[in-house]
């Protein structure tokens, strides 16, 4: 699966103003991506407010995106929730032309059992036709993956080929790594860790400043990837300030003021989300300007 090695984005849902969905700003980003040399892309993560998009919405930003991308990068479509039937369904019903994998979050609110977790994963991934990763975030979920649950699913569902990983635990890391399959990947979902992450032996990361710098990104993360750590630290340690910035106010308030500085889309979100205060984006501005000169 070297496709999914290297940088993959989860990409932002660009708005207008009147809360529609911008599809000039979409393709405007596609393509701002695929210039800026990234790997992979992943359609309506957390990053896309896929929460408050509705299904016909889904389907049509789904479908637009495969058009743009027209095979030119590996598309992961995002396609989770905390209710297993409804989930099965949705990936039952999913075109899936143009696209290589599924990135389905852990359920969330219910805090299930790590039985339970197992048993949630293990039905999709019966359902899918797709490869399937499967994605940790315990701060937006309530309930972690636990490394001997990931490792069980690596070992029992033949289609499910990694994990996004945003635990934030190096102990968890470790222990997916020493216990997993050997072809099974490990992914960072946390910018910050993604180059410690690649030392102990995860093929990349799934990035939200990529949205935005994904040149300086996807240079970071190949460097790291050879091995040469000596030229990616440099390059990482450019990023930490921007990469706090992004997430001081939530994500992706921060990301879409960046992406508006860069002229690529407008920064509207939808609530329960707001945009990033005066001063963050001030702060932003200046930070983006001076890393893109």
């Amino acid at each position: 699966m070297n496709k999914f090695h290297g940088t993959g984005v989860a990409l932002v849902t660009p708005f207008n103003a009147d809360g529609t969905v911008d599809y000039d700003g979409l393709n405007r980003l596609i393509n701002h991506l695929i210039d800026g040399k990234v790997e992979y892309l992943v359609s309506l993560g957390t990053t896309g407010e896929a929460s408050t998009l509705n299904k016909e919405e889904k389907k049509k930003i789904w479908e637009f995106t495969a058009e743009v991308n027209n095979g030119r990068l590996p598309l992961v479509a995002g396609i989770g929730g905390n209710d297993t039937t409804e989930v099965i369904n949705s990936i039952k019903i999913f075109e899936t032309n143009g696209y290589d994998a599924i990135l389905s979050a852990s359920p969330y609110y219910n805090k299930p059992t790590q039985e339970g977790i197992y048993q949630h994963y293990k039905a999709i991934s019966e359902s899918s036709q797709l490869p399937v990763l499967l994605y940790n975030v315990p701060g937006r979920t309530a309930s972690n993956v636990s490394p001997e649950t990931t490792c069980r699913l690596a070992a029992d569902c033949k289609n499910i080929i990694g994990t996004k990983e945003a635990s934030g635990s190096f102990d968890q890391f470790n222990q997916i790594m020493r216990d997993k399959p050997a072809d099974f990947l490990l992914i960072s979902g946390d910018d910050p860790v993604a180059m410690p992450m690649i030392s102990l032996g995860a093929v990349g990361v799934i990035s939200v400043i990529g949205n935005a710098l994904p040149k300086q990104l996807s240079d970071m993360i190949r460097l790291s990837l050879k091995g040469d750590y000596t030229a990616a630290l440099p390059k990482h340690l450019d990023l930490i300030e921007f990469t706090r910035m992004m997430f001081a106010e939530g994500n992706p308030a921060g990301v879409k003021a960046a992406l508006k500085q860069l002229g690529v889309c407008d920064d509207y979100v939808r609530l329960p989300l707001v945009g990033v205060s005066d001063g963050l984006r001030k702060a932003i501005t200046a930070e983006t300007t001076r890393i893109t000169a």
